[in-house]
């Protein structure tokens, strides 16, 4: 069993990747819609989400007031360039997480619906020890 202090900081870990769990998964999707459709609104995010639109506008507000945000009334929601750049990581690893998963045999779909919990709370070390696995089975 691990020593109290170091269990204690995994855990505290886990729990602080839950918190920002939240707002990268609003933030890459209101990219997603932006990049697609031209405009991300609460309406979309509800629906993609699977939440109802008072949690949409709820978050929305925090992500607005920790600066990742922005919004006019009865306009669309814009991402800042720190929610912009929180997106494009939140994208990268999500891609390579479901390359390491596709790597080792998981299935397209599987990978994509399992790489939405992992991504949120695997470490740079690991990450980039997946990267490695995916480039060194990679053809050519």
């Amino acid at each position: 069993m691990p020593d109290a202090d170091r269990q204690a900081a995994n855990f505290q870990r886990v729990r602080e990747a839950h918190q920002t769990e939240v707002a990268e998964d609003y933030v890459e999707l209101i990219a997603d819609l932006i990049d697609t459709t031209g405009e991300a609104r609460a309406a979309d995010i509800a629906r993609r989400l699977g939440v109802a639109h008072p949690t949409v506008v709820k978050t929305i507000a925090r992500l607005q007031r920790d600066g990742l945000v922005a919004t006019q009334p009865y306009r669309s929601i814009f991402l800042t360039d720190a929610g912009r750049a929180m997106a494009e990581r939140s994208r990268q690893r999500h891609a390579i997480v479901v390359g390491f998963l596709k790597t080792i045999g998981v299935s397209e779909e599987t990978a994509h619906r399992d790489a939405e919990g992992i991504e949120h709370h695997v470490s740079e070390e690991t990450l980039a020890a997946f990267e490695r696995i995916i480039q060194s089975r990679a053809p050519g």
